[in-house]
C-alpha cells in the first residue's frame, strides 16, 4: 500500500505544480501591458478618463490651398458640433442617419489623426503585430514598428493597415497608411510638434517627405471633469 500511496501523492504534487505554473503564466500574460497600451499610455491615455470635451481644427495645406474642419466632441454624451466652411452642424453619434453619417465619417477621420495612439487601445477589433526594429521611411532612423490592421468588415474604412514607427519613449514618430492593406504605401507622414494638453500629448503636425503637404491641428483645447 505504501508504494501506491506515495505514487498518488507524487501524482497530486505533479498536477498541483503544473496547475500553479499555468495559473502563474496566465496571470503574467494578463498583467503584461500590451505594446498598444504602452504607446497609448505614453501619450497620456491614463488621463483620458477625465476628459469630458475636446475641441480641435483639422487643417490641410497643399500647393497653396488651405482646407479646414473644426470640431467639438463631448466624450460623455458623444454629441458633436462641426464647422465646415460656412456650415455648422450639431449631431449625436448615437443617433446617426443618412444626413449625418457622411459628416460622421469626416469626424472619425479627423479624430483618428488626432488620437491615433488612443485608437490603438480603443480599436479592439483590429489586429496589432508584434513590434520589430525597422528603418523609418522619412527620417531613416532605426525605430520600433508595429502594424495595425483592421478587419475586412465593419467600420468606415475596412481592411486598412497602418505601419506605426515609435521611439524608445513609445511616442509615435512616423506612420505609413496602406489602404486596403496594400503592399504599397498610400500615405507616409511624420508625427511632430508634440504639445501637452492637460496630460494628453498630441502630435500637432504631420508632413510628407517632400514637405509640400502639411496636416496640422490648431485651436486644440481639452475640458476635464470637475
Amino acid at each position: 500500500m505504501k508504494p501506491l500511496y506515495l505514487s498518488l501523492i507524487c501524482l497530486v504534487l505533479v498536477f498541483s505544480c503544473k496547475s500553479d505554473k499555468e495559473k502563474t503564466k496566465v496571470l503574467e500574460e494578463q498583467n503584461e501591458v500590451s505594446i498598444a497600451k504602452k504607446i497609448a499610455n505614453a501619450h497620456g491615455f491614463n488621463n483620458w478618463q477625465n476628459v469630458s470635451e475636446i475641441n480641435f481644427t483639422f487643417n490641410v495645406d497643399q500647393n497653396n490651398i488651405h482646407f479646414e474642419r473644426s470640431w467639438s466632441w463631448n466624450t460623455r454624451t458623444d454629441a458633436v458640433w462641426s464647422a465646415i466652411e460656412k456650415d455648422t452642424t450639431n449631431y449625436s453619434r448615437k443617433k446617426l442617419d443618412s444626413l449625418t453619417i457622411s459628416l460622421d465619417k469626416k469626424f472619425v477621420n479627423d479624430k483618428f489623426w488626432l488620437l491615433v495612439p488612443f485608437q490603438l487601445a480603443w480599436d479592439t477589433s483590429a489586429t496589432i503585430s508584434k513590434p520589430k526594429k525597422a528603418e523609418s521611411p522619412i527620417s531613416k532612423e532605426p525605430l520600433d514598428m508595429i502594424t495595425i490592421t483592421y478587419p475586412n468588415e465593419g467600420g468606415y474604412t475596412p481592411g486598412d493597415a497602418y505601419d506605426i514607427y515609435f521611439d524608445e519613449s513609445f511616442l509615435i514618430r512616423e506612420w505609413v497608411f496602406r489602404k486596403g492593406n496594400s503592399k504599397e504605401p498610400s500615405l507616409t507622414t511624420t508625427f511632430e510638434n508634440y504639445k501637452d494638453y492637460k496630460g494628453i500629448k498630441i502630435a500637432t503636425t504631420h508632413k510628407k517627405a517632400d514637405g509640400e503637404w502639411n496636416l496640422n491641428f490648431t485651436n486644440v483645447s481639452i475640458t476635464l471633469d470637475h
